[in-house]
Formats: structure tokens, C-alpha cells, sequence
């Protein structure tokens, strides 16, 4: 197997993802440098610049969607701080993408494995090759999983934290933890909308309603800790289910 099949093949297994045509995860893997190296005519910019696309698209929607109070500059000036380096690299680094990225000779030893731009870049470039792969909505799953956190962060929402400090909050009065569960999900592939239970010992806390799953159980969690009485009960290690 040739180093391009074999990355690509050790990506999609590491990350649990599904390839049509593997060959597309392995042009976004390739730097200029090695396709210089090697002689190949193409190498993954041209998908870096579809990615970068697909990524401010998604960005724009969930904001769309999720943010109707704001004005479309505040919009632009969120969708910033979420689609730059910064971001990208903290992907990057989470699914350990410097491991698969081929590289030039010349490239390898001055470190590009752990250079920002080429961490980021490659980052757009996987998305590029997932949209051509498997579609809009499997880009949108792939960039959501791994940049949602980002998004309601860069846009300021309450309630990032809020599975956090729910779990803080009966993890020390119990040793047991609260969970969730998808309990509907409605609308169409490119619209989904879903209800997400938060449950303690079998018994429903409260639901959350979002566009996408950890959202639905951020606003579940969220909904548990803005409930007075219950947060009081939890604190005496009583439950009561609560309402929609």
C-alpha cells in the first residue's frame, strides 16, 4: 500500500469516519511539499479552498439559526473568531492530525508537523474532502462535532458550561452521574432539530431543544440548573422530573 492510501487508511480508522473514495482523504493529507517531492500534479489546496468554504457556510448557518437576536455584523465578527487558525489548530491537535499529514523531506525536518498554518490549512482541506465525499450534511456533522464548543463560545452563550457545572453539582452529593439521551429528532437532513433528556437514576430531569445533539443537551442541562427548586433537591439527593 502506498504512503497516501496508508495515511488516509490510518485516519478514517482513527477517526471512525466513512470514505466512498479514500483517495480524496489522502489528496487532502498532501502538502505541496510532498506532492513536489513525489511529482504529483495536485496536492490539497484546491481542497483547502473548498473546505474554507463548506466551514464558513456551516459557521454561518448554525449562527443563522441559533442566534436571531443578533445583527448581521455581530454575526460576521462571531463567524471570524471561529473560522481562523486558532480554532482549526485546536481541531487539529485533537484528532491528532499532524500524524498523517505527508510531507516533503525538507518540510518533515523543520518541524511542519507542528506548524500552525500547515495544521490549520489541512484541517480545511479534511473537510473539503468529506463534502465531496459524503455531502453537505456529513461536513456539517464533521464540523459541528469538533467546532461547536467554539461557535456558542465565540458567540458568548450562557450556556456552554452548562453539562459542566451540572455534573459538578451531583457529582458531590452522589457518586453516580447524570446522562443523556436523544428522544426526538424532527426536520428534514439539512435542518435537523433535536430533544435531548437529561436523566439521573433512570429518572428524566428536564429536555433541551437544539439544531444539533450537544446543543439539545446543553439547553437540557442548562434548564436543570436554572430550575431552583430542582438544583435544592439535588443538593438534598431528591429528584423530581421536570417540566417541558
Amino acid at each position: 500500500m502506498s504512503p497516501e492510501k496508508n495515511a488516509a487508511r490510518n485516519f478514517i480508522n482513527d477517526n471512525q469516519l466513512e470514505f466512498n473514495n479514500p483517495d480524496q482523504l489522502a489528496m487532502a493529507l498532501t502538502h505541496p511539499s510532498y506532492a513536489q517531492e513525489k511529482n504529483f500534479i495536485h496536492n490539497n489546496q484546491r481542497l483547502e479552498f473548498l473546505g474554507d468554504a463548506v466551514l464558513s457556510f456551516v459557521v454561518a448557518e448554525y449562527l443563522y439559526n441559533n442566534y436571531t437576536d443578533k445583527a448581521e455584523g455581530e454575526l460576521t465578527k462571531i463567524r471570524a473568531r471561529v473560522v481562523c487558525e486558532k480554532s482549526l489548530l485546536n481541531v487539529a491537535r485533537k484528532i491528532n492530525l499532524g500524524k498523517y499529514v505527508l510531507l516533503g523531506k525538507g518540510e518533515e525536518m523543520s518541524g511542519g508537523r507542528k506548524r500552525k498554518s500547515i495544521l490549520a490549512d489541512t484541517v480545511e482541506a479534511v473537510i473539503g474532502a468529506i463534502y465531496l465525499d459524503q455531502g453537505y450534511n456529513q461536513a456539517r456533522d464533521f464540523i459541528l462535532q469538533h467546532l461547536e464548543d467554539y461557535i456558542v463560545e465565540g458567540a458568548g452563550g450562557d450556556y456552554y458550561d452548562y453539562k459542566s457545572r451540572l455534573q459538578e453539582l451531583v457529582q458531590g452529593k452522589n457518586k453516580e452521574n447524570v446522562h443523556y439521551t436523544i428522544i426526538e429528532e424532527s426536520g428534514p437532513a439539512h435542518c435537523k432539530n433535536f430533544i435531548a433528556g437529561v436523566y439521573f437514576q433512570d429518572q428524566l430531569l428536564a429536555t433541551g431543544e437544539g439544531k444539533s445533539k450537544k446543543e439539545a443537551e446543553q439547553n437540557a442541562a442548562g434548564k436543570v440548573l436554572k430550575d431552583r427548586v430542582m438544583v435544592e433537591n439535588i443538593g438534598k439527593g431528591k429528584y423530581s422530573a421536570s417540566t417541558l
